[in-house]
């Protein structure tokens, strides 16, 4: 019993020690997740669009901040429907927002860049 208290009396605070200075870093869980990653690694790249998805853009009027500052940045990939492991450039669909997806887009991630091939309205 003596020596769970003595275990308590450093775990507690220690870990209030940790949360505290971790949750000053802005540290998080969230860049970890498959989703969070293939995002990062898309918006690390160079963008090329191919005519189809130029026209949609017009045709929808969004911007190419719009893009990438909400659909990618806030966008879930769906894996489902994604081949993540296709050689030498994976393509992914994208839908924004996650609940209720108002749009789709497909693109495909190389080495440098990210070519994005459609864009759809879903609603």
């Amino acid at each position: 019993m003596k020596k769970i208290k003595f275990f308590a009396i450093g775990l507690i605070p220690g870990l209030a020690i940790v949360f505290f200075v971790l949750n000053k870093k802005g540290a998080s869980c969230s860049g970890y997740l498959p989703n969070s990653r293939v995002i990062a690694e898309t918006l690390s790249k160079d963008f090329k669009y191919s005519e189809n998805f130029k026209t949609e853009m017009n045709t929808l009027k969004i911007n190419e901040k719009f893009l990438k500052d909400s659909i990618i940045t806030k966008g879930k990939i769906d894996f489902d429907k994604s081949h993540a492991q296709k050689k030498p450039c994976p393509d992914y669909v994208l839908v924004y927002p996650e609940k209720n997806p108002t749009y789709q887009i497909t693109y495909e991630k190389c080495e440098e860049n990210v070519t994005l091939n459609s864009l759809k309205k879903l609603k």
